[in-house]
């Protein structure tokens, strides 16, 4: 079946590609095992060089892959290249500081009887990426930059809606002077994950998308008894209590939601506001989101654009039908625009209840649920009311409250008076069905490597 580019302002079909056969897939399962045997070898000052040029020439090719993003999947092209810069900048900072990072780590030699006792950080191998299409580079170069610094090399199976990107993103690395085979592009369907990640050239696999891929990922590596880390589905709280900065906490909600047109695992979903601020919290809310600019993804003037597909628009459209017959009350949107391609209005939901499926499950797209609680109590209380747990917002200048809601909340990251955001510099990652393992930091540089006991006696 062909890999299409098909531009979801349009609904055209812009390109198709034919994907690799398993001829070809060996052939670059082949190549990378003979990369990774030589490039394992290579220094980090080598590595850093030839990733610090990546990052040039990423750089400097912005502008027009910023436009191929918003062609292939949607996004608005200013927010595009402001996450290839970001990129850019995760090159750039772990290509500095990842010797630091996988140094080795000295243990008490007289303690354990030796006389050299330490730990060290050993590349793994080839490192399969399943990778999504909401940010398509991103998402990529976050697993990239500390793979390959780390000494591994790796296989890029991404989303089928963008296989320009990810045919570039395959092409970038070589080009900045890695050896050949180090990072490579599988243009391959879905069905033929399984085969590459059984492989046995291929070591590990990491994977970031919904929960059913992740389940799917994750039995297949566990009977191979490989490593695996997953960052599915998000469905994150935003807490609003009464100290908070109620202004600012409601101008950054909307940024939070309504982010690559709120198809973002990390975005704000489930806004969660005391009695005290409901009132203001939600009128300035839902005034910001009605005054998005909601248009083509090329036009810069645009923060909203459409869905990525069409079958992203009708189970996002079901969703609010689904609370609005059930007795949610629209506050703005919840319909969709007249005019062609996938899109759909910045929407905020109040009234919503536990049988409705917006309660449940993520909202990937621009619709926002608001909540009325009466205290911190019930405010973490529904926070945690889900299967999820990748990230949460908290705004409040009570340091009690911040103690509190650090302690308790169930996610993998807490952010408190300002948006959640991943950083080269802080770990990623969910707990609960939002997935294990790391990314970024350290903490995803390690994860990928061989931590190695050496013990040497006299």
């Amino acid at each position: 079946m062909p890999i299409a580019t098909v531009n979801p302002a349009t609904g055209e079909t812009i390109e198709t590609f034919e994907p690799l056969d398993a001829r070809q897939v060996d052939k670059c399962l082949a190549r990378a095992e003979a990369a990774f045997r030589h490039y394992r070898l290579t220094s980090f000052p080598q590595r850093s060089a030839w990733l610090k040029e990546a990052a040039d020439v990423l750089a400097g090719e912005a502008r027009e892959l910023a436009r191929t993003i918003a062609v292939e999947m949607g996004k608005p092209v200013t927010q595009a290249e402001a996450e290839i810069a970001k990129s850019v900048r995760a090159m750039r900072w772990y290509a500095d500081h990842a010797p630091a990072l996988l140094a080795d780590e000295p243990a008490d030699a007289d303690e354990v009887g030796a006389t050299v006792a330490l730990v060290r950080y050993r590349p793994m191998g080839p490192v399969l990426a399943v990778m999504p299409w909401n940010f398509p580079v991103w998402q990529v170069v976050r697993f990239a930059a500390p793979a390959l610094m780390a000494g591994n090399v790796g296989l890029l199976k991404h989303a089928s809606n963008v296989p320009r990107t990810a045919l570039y993103l395959g092409e970038l690395f070589e080009r900045a002077g890695f050896p050949p085979g180090c990072f490579q592009t599988l243009l391959v369907g879905s069905g033929q994950i399984e085969g590459v990640l059984r492989d046995p050239r291929v070591a590990a696999a990491t994977l970031t998308g919904s929960e059913p891929a992740g389940r799917s990922v994750a039995a297949i590596a566990g009977d191979e008894v490989k490593k695996t880390v997953l960052e599915l589905g998000g469905s994150d709280p935003y807490l609003v209590l009464p100290s908070a900065d109620v202004d600012r906490a409601a101008r950054v909600a909307v940024t939070s939601r309504t982010q690559n047109t709120g198809q973002s695992c990390i975005a704000a979903k489930r806004f969660i506001v005391h009695a005290d601020v409901h009132d203001a919290f939600l009128e300035r809310f839902t005034a910001g989101m009605r005054a998005l600019t909601v248009g083509d993804p090329l036009d810069e003037a645009t923060e909203v654009g459409p869905l990525s597909s069409e079958r992203g628009l009708t189970d996002l459209a079901a969703m609010v039908d689904d609370a609005v017959a059930r007795g949610a009350r629209v506050e703005c949107g919840g319909r969709r625009p007249d005019r062609p391609g996938w899109f759909y209005e910045p929407t905020v939901l109040t009234g919503v209840t536990e049988e409705m499926r917006v309660f449940r499950e993520e909202t990937f797209g621009p619709v926002a649920s608001v909540f009325r609680v009466a205290d911190i109590e019930e405010a973490i209380g529904l926070a945690n009311a889900t299967s999820f747990g990748l990230s949460s917002n908290a705004w409040t200048r009570d340091q009690q409250e911040q103690e509190r809601l650090l302690r308790d909340l169930e996610s993998g990251s807490v952010f408190i008076n300002g948006m959640t955001a991943s950083h080269p510099a802080l770990p990623f990652g969910g707990v609960k069905r939002s997935g294990y393992g790391r990314e970024l930091a350290g903490h995803g540089i390690r994860e990928f490597c061989n931590t190695t006991t050496v013990w040497i006696g006299s």
